[in-house]
């Protein structure tokens, strides 16, 4: 993925219920989307062909909120976009999305709604509900830790994602001191993380599309084209770290 820009066709553009056209393409610069670590795990499971189990744990921007349909939330564009990547894997990715949930609320659903799935890797979306409720951020930073130390220690492959760029959050003052603290947070413990907030940053201002092409019309949530983009690019970010050559990337393919 070495071009500047990733593009990828996302098909006709339908009319938003304010009829504004969606974008025609899915969009990012291939800085924002490349992973910066490789998942091991993952590889190595498609490598040997074994089956690949994603869990994507967050509120509800993973549940699907703003989406016509569960099918068009992100976990399940993201299932369908790795299955045609990987046609002959079996690949399944669980929504453990929850709706106004913050850190401390995720992380206390780990072992009945994470670990009990057996995932190889795991999603985690965050931020952005401590940030809504005016909350203090800095103690995302430990709970953060706490879980990334869990799932490290069960040598499950692992990928952060940070809050939306829409209107609500940005009001917030703290929404700038939140994606920063996870971004160090993920450098500090060499986690991965899947830039959402840079992302949409880059529609808005790079490419000058309005919110009302991917957000829904609570000015919060994303719809069905942004979150079928997310997918995509999510996907070919992990098909990338998969696949690139690591010196442990035949380890991890055990339960």
């Amino acid at each position: 993925m070495g071009a500047a820009l990733l593009l990828i066709a996302a098909g006709a553009a339908p009319a938003s219920a304010e009829g504004v056209a969606t974008p025609r393409a899915c969009v990012a610069p291939s800085e924002l989307v490349r992973l910066n670590y490789p998942l091991p795990r993952t590889g190595a499971r498609l490598a040997a062909g074994l089956p690949l189990t994603i869990v994507a744990i967050g509120s509800s921007s993973t549940a699907g909120a703003g989406a016509s349909a569960p099918a068009f939330s992100y976990p399940s564009r993201l299932e369908a976009e790795l299955r045609a990547m990987f046609p002959r894997a079996s690949i399944s990715v669980i929504n453990r999305g929850v709706g106004g949930e913050t850190a401390r609320d995720m992380l206390a659903r780990f072992d009945r709604e994470v670990f009990a799935a057996h995932p190889d890797l795991v999603l985690w979306q965050v931020g952005s509900n401590s940030v809504l409720r005016d909350q203090p951020v800095a103690p995302a930073a430990s709970l953060l830790r706490q879980g990334l130390e869990r799932l490290k220690a069960a040598r499950i492959d692992v990928v952060l994602m940070n809050p939306q760029y829409a209107p609500k959050v940005l009001a917030k003052p703290e929404v700038d001191h939140m994606v920063d603290l996870i971004d160090a947070t993920a450098r500090e413990t060499q986690a991965d993380l899947f830039q959402r907030f840079a992302v949409m940053r880059y529609w808005r201002l790079t490419e000058d599309i309005p919110f009302a092409a991917f957000l829904s019309p609570d000015e919060l949530h994303m719809n069905d084209w942004s979150y079928g983009c997310i997918a995509k690019l999510m996907a070919t970010a992990i098909a990338e770290a998969a696949m690139r050559k690591t010196m442990t990337a035949t380890s991890g393919t055990g339960r």
